[in-house]
């Protein structure tokens, strides 16, 4: 063979190219990025709009929809499921794997451009590039408690995070975006509180007040030439604050009423939305999101410098520090370190094999060589392929590390022979690795055939073991580059004494001798081959694992969901749930009780709509105990709150948590509340134990107070629909009267009325009219209680209650579907209204695309095989 006499004849060469590759790998193997999973690109986009004070209905008709009816019809859309909360709403589009990303992402700014207009004080759709998540892949969670001693007020807390400590953080190389999770999150808004019965006493309209103070602006009158000078002519508009208090709403027996007589204004952080704990204190969240591609040990480690740095100085003078939790780092330094050492124990263990076997130290090492040499330069592909390093990548080389002997075995096991009988070094060396170049080609070629067509699916399965791929088909080729290059150099040069191992040669040929008694007849051959074929398939198929989609791989931490009472405010829950919370914590916080906490957070949803829980414990072998503590002891007790902890899983985002997601579908919400009803019993009766959580709950609902227009009366009083619209909400949550640039930002214009005590005082409150002089509220409009939805899903603009089931231990997801299927699926059908349909998701939906995938994979590579072989 040409390449293994080139080769011979230049072995300075082979030693420079073996070192260099060496070299070059193990100088990848430090700055490829480092993370626990390789990266999944899921082919997804997503738009989210804020409204401030909507209603989930109102986000429905007004907004979501509207973007549903031009989103309608995207080339490759698979899937479009839209969220319409209480201020905010999401539109999720999940697209075809061959899908143009790019060509889709300016479709869908086209398309947003041609929507109707929207409400004046709704906030222009964005576009969000991490389609199944709001707000990116969170790398590390950060906290700032809430202390005594510091020398901000509660109020400064979160503007001197946002403009001190977020610019610095978000400065550092990997990451992508801080987002604030704080009970006054968001800024601080120039708020016009009133007094409506002083308001009403001095007849002062309130959609006075919006014309006046909402329609001012700075304007630009041009140029005015005087003499040689031009003068810009630049009108001061916008009331200042002070200027607002002073503001003239009208004239009353001769004297001015100011803004000032009926209301106060200052500028102020908004209401809370969200309660934040942890560690048993008060705090801010900051959720780091991680740019993509970004290593992720590099990235926390220079995330955990720069906190280090600030809390030394500029914090520590504030009286406050950072701290983190729930470091992924150290899962992903775990699983590393496990791999690594085992990868070092499999080369040990392989080359022990080995010696045991040659009993020759120099053979050995000559074997062993290929080791390092295969497995750096695959290194070397991974970076090549823009790769990380990864429990999948690393997972792959342990697995290859005894595969790449099996060449080198070969060769110089052929040398060996070649040499005993008489043959002189070089010669040897160049017939031995000649004359078994094709075997070790097929050999070679059949092994890479069946993990490259994993390369080509796009999938996230594909992309999960794409990997693992690489790193086996790399190393088993090198591994024969290596064989007939490098190999045969080292044997002419160091191998100057022969293996000896006649023992190991009488048994090897006794063991011939007698196989080749017990095949020595056609007959027998073909009844012992088929007898094997047989068996090997037989007992597969017998002993054939019912199938899951990903391992349980659990992490030392205790997850939570919790979802509140219908109706229940912040005040209520933050003192009655979340409060209790954190005092049931704190015994184990400190050490009193057992399993000891090495820390926890708390935070709420925006609104209060649930909360999630997050506990470590120092122990790390104590994790069940803690989750059947906090099931049974922190979460128990709460009226009317649904509430589970299970033990986090590292796969869930690959929807390896072993989710299934039961989707029932209908335009009736109230047709599918009955049979939501019925599905979570029968679940519950199918899998004893396991807890199925609607999303959303049709049973929790929001109280509603639904003011219904008098339209005579308002026609009696000089009032219109949109007049009392505007005074209900500046009733209410506030009404937006435009925004105020107070020289470094543009904080929100609120006018809202003082607290309002009930229902009842809100009808009786007097309104100033145009024609009617002061009548009661309750006057002009009808009040009647109701309730609404706490939010609304839609999947394929239907709307949408998701059941989400855990899978249970100790039962497959294949067993787990198939019970929902025959025994959960026929007691729902029934109930469901006329429209109505039931659908999969979650890891039901990823495994059946895996089964499809991996088994088309399957039959390629067996295909590939055949016409190799």
């Amino acid at each position: 063979m040409s390449l293994t006499e080139k080769s011979l004849k230049n072995p300075a060469a082979i030693v420079v190219i073996a070192l260099m590759l060496m070299v070059l790998g193990a100088l990848m193997l430090f700055r490829l990025p480092l993370q626990l999973f390789p990266d999944i690109e899921r082919p997804q986009l997503a738009v989210q709009t804020f409204w401030r004070g909507a209603s989930p209905s109102e986000m429905e008709s007004e907004i979501i929809e509207p973007i549903e009816d031009v989103m309608q019809g995207l080339p490759g859309l698979e899937e479009m499921r839209t969220f319409s909360n209480p201020n905010f709403g999401f539109v999720s589009l999940e697209f075809a794997l061959e899908a143009d990303m790019d060509r889709t992402l300016l479709e869908v700014i086209s398309r947003l451009n041609r929507l109707p207009p929207l409400p004046a004080d709704a906030d222009r759709p964005q576009i969000v590039m991490n389609g199944g998540n709001p707000q990116g892949e969170t790398l590390i969670y950060l906290f700032t408690q809430f202390r005594e001693n510091s020398a901000l007020s509660s109020n400064q807390y979160v503007p001197f995070i946002e403009d001190v400590v977020v610019p610095r953080l978000e400065a550092l190389e990997g990451v992508a975006d801080i987002s604030i999770e704080a009970g006054n999150a968001g800024g601080e808004r120039l708020l016009i509180e009133f007094d409506p019965v002083r308001a009403a006493d001095l007849g002062v309209n309130l959609n006075t007040i919006s014309q006046r103070v909402g329609r001012t602006v700075d304007s630009s009158g041009g140029f005015l030439d005087v003499g040689r000078r031009r003068y810009r002519l630049n009108f001061q508009g916008r009331y200042e604050p002070d200027e607002l208090r002073s503001l003239i709403l009208q004239w009353r027996d001769g004297r001015p009423v100011t803004l000032g007589d009926i209301a106060t204004v200052s500028v102020a952080p908004p209401d809370s939305s969200q309660v934040v704990f942890q560690n048993g204190n008060a705090a801010i969240g900051m959720r780091v999101v991680k740019e993509s591609g970004a290593n992720v040990l590099a990235t926390i480690d220079a995330l955990t410098a720069e906190i280090e740095d600030m809390n030394a100085g500029i914090l520590a003078e504030q009286g406050i520090a950072i701290e983190k939790s729930f470091d992924p780092s150290v899962f992903i330094k775990r699983a590393i370190n496990l791999l690594s050492s085992n990868l070092l124990i499999g080369v040990l263990l392989a080359v022990g094999v080995l010696w045991w076997f040659l009993r020759q130290i120099k053979a050995t090492l000559l074997i062993a060589l290929t080791i390092p040499v295969c497995l750096l330069t695959t290194v070397i592909m991974l970076a090549v392929f823009g790769r990380t390093v990864n429990v999948i990548s690393l997972a792959g080389m342990a697995f290859a590390t005894g595969m790449v002997m099996d060449a080198a075995i070969v060769v110089l096991e052929n040398i060996v022979r070649l040499r005993e009988r008489g043959e002189k070094a070089s010669i040897a060396s160049l017939m031995g690795a000649t004359q078994v170049w094709g075997a070790l080609l097929a050999s070679t070629v059949t092994t890479v055939a069946i993990f490259v067509p994993i390369l080509f699916l796009k999938d996230a399965e594909g992309q999960l073991f794409a990997d693992l791929a690489i790193t086996i088909a790399v190393a088993v080729a090198v591994s024969l580059m290596v064989a007939v290059t490098i190999l045969p150099v080292a044997a002419e040069h160091w191998l100057t004494k022969l293996p000896v191992n006649d023992d190991a040669g009488k048994r090897a040929g006794r063991f011939a001798n007698r196989l080749m008694q017990i095949t020595g007849t056609p007959i027998r051959r073909y009844l012992i081959v088929g007898g094997l074929m047989t068996a090997a398939v037989g007992i597969s198929w017998a002993m054939l694992p019912n199938l899951n989609y990903l391992p349980p791989v659990k992490r030392d931490a205790v997850d939570a969901f919790i979802m509140f009472p219908s109706g229940a405010n912040m005040e209520t829950v933050e003192t009655e749930i979340a409060s209790k919370i954190v005092e049931r914590l704190e015994p184990y916080m400190t050490g009193e009780k057992q399993p000891q906490l090495r820390n926890y957070y708390l935070i709420t949803f925006p609104g209060g709509l649930g909360a999630n829980l997050g506990v470590r414990a120092a122990d790390q072998g104590r994790v069940d105990e803690l989750r059947d503590i906090i099931n049974n002891e922190v979460l128990a007790g709460f009226p009317d709150v649904f509430a589970f902890a299970q033990q986090g899983n590292l796969f869930g985002g690959f929807g390896g948590a072993g989710s299934v997601q039961l989707h029932l579908q209908s335009r009736d919400m109230e047709g599918l509340k009955q049979a939501t009803g019925t599905a979570m019993a029968a679940i519950s009766e199918a899998f004893p134990g396991v807890r199925a959580r609607p999303n959303p709950d049709p049973n929790v609902i929001s109280p509603e107070l639904r003011i219904i227009p008098n339209d005579r009366r308002l026609a009696e009083v000089g009032l219109t629909r949109g007049n009392v619209a505007s005074i209900v909400r500046a009733l209410g949550d506030g009404l937006w009267l435009g925004e105020h640039f107070d020289g470094e930002r543009r904080v929100d214009m609120i006018l809202k009325a003082q607290e309002v005590a009930s229902p009842e005082v809100l009808q009786g409150l007097p309104v100033a009219t145009p024609l009617g002089g002061v009548v009661a509220l309750g006057d002009l409009v009808a009040f009647e209680r109701g309730v609404g939805p706490a939010f609304v899903q839609r999947v394929d603009r239907k709307r949408t209650i998701t059941l989400d089931i855990n899978q249970p231990d100790g039962i497959a997801l294949e067993d787990m579907i198939a019970t929902l299927k025959e025994v959960v699926e026929p007691q729902i059908r029934p109930l469901m209204p006329a429209d109505g349909t039931i659908a999969y998701g979650g890891s039901a939906d990823a495994l059946d695309r895996a089964v499809t995938s991996l088994s088309l994979n399957f039959v390629l590579a067996l295909g590939i095989l055949f016409m190799i072989l």
